[in-house]
C-alpha cells in the first residue's frame, strides 16, 4: 500500500494553516501545532525543512511566525512534499538512488513508472490555494461507473 509519511502529512497540513493567514501575518508554530493537533518539536524539524528550501520564510521577535515566501497559488502540493520526502518514487527500482537490475526486462517498470508520473502530475497541479478554496477533487473514475469486472456500465 502506498503511503504519505507523517512529515508530509503534517507539512501540508503545517503549510495550510500558514497560507490561511497569509494576508494577516506570520503564524507561530505554537498556533499551528494546536490548530493541527501536532507537536511542536515534530513541527520545529518540518518547518525548518521548508525554510531551508525557500518555501517559506521566518519571522523573528514578538509576533514572529512563519509566512509564504511566495503566493498561494505558486506553491505546489508537489514541492511541499518533494522537499520533505524526496522525489515520487512508488517502488525502490523507481527510487534514483537505488536504481533497477532488471528495468531493461521487468514486466511492471513502465507500469510504476507511469503511475509515480501520474500522481506527480497531480500534486504538481494542487496548490495552496486549492486546499484554501476547499477545491473538491473529482475522482478520476467513480467507483460506481464500474463492475467488478473493471467493465464500465452501460444503459439498459
Amino acid at each position: 500500500m502506498l503511503r504519505l509519511s507523517t512529515k508530509g502529512q503534517y507539512g501540508v497540513r503545517a503549510m495550510f494553516e500558514i497560507a490561511r493567514n497569509c494576508d494577516a501575518g506570520p503564524v507561530s508554530i505554537k498556533q499551528i501545532a494546536e490548530r493541527q493537533d501536532v507537536s511542536v518539536a515534530y513541527l520545529e524539524q518540518i518547518l525548518n525543512q521548508l525554510r531551508k528550501s525557500g518555501v517559506i520564510g521566518s519571522v523573528k521577535g514578538p509576533g514572529g511566525g512563519y509566512v509564504l515566501s511566495r503566493p498561494p497559488d505558486d506553491v505546489s502540493i508537489g514541492e511541499i512534499l518533494r522537499v520533505l520526502e524526496g522525489p515520487v518514487a512508488i517502488t525502490s527500482c523507481l527510487d534514483p538512488k537505488e536504481g533497477c537490475m532488471r528495468v531493461d526486462g521487468c514486466v511492471t517498470h513502465l507500469l510504476w513508472k507511469a503511475l509515480g508520473e501520474n500522481i506527480e502530475a497531480f500534486l504538481n497541479k494542487m496548490t495552496l490555494r486549492d486546499l484554501l478554496k476547499g477545491s473538491q477533487l473529482m475522482p478520476v473514475c467513480h467507483p460506481s461507473d464500474k463492475h467488478k469486472s473493471g467493465k464500465k456500465r452501460t444503459a439498459a
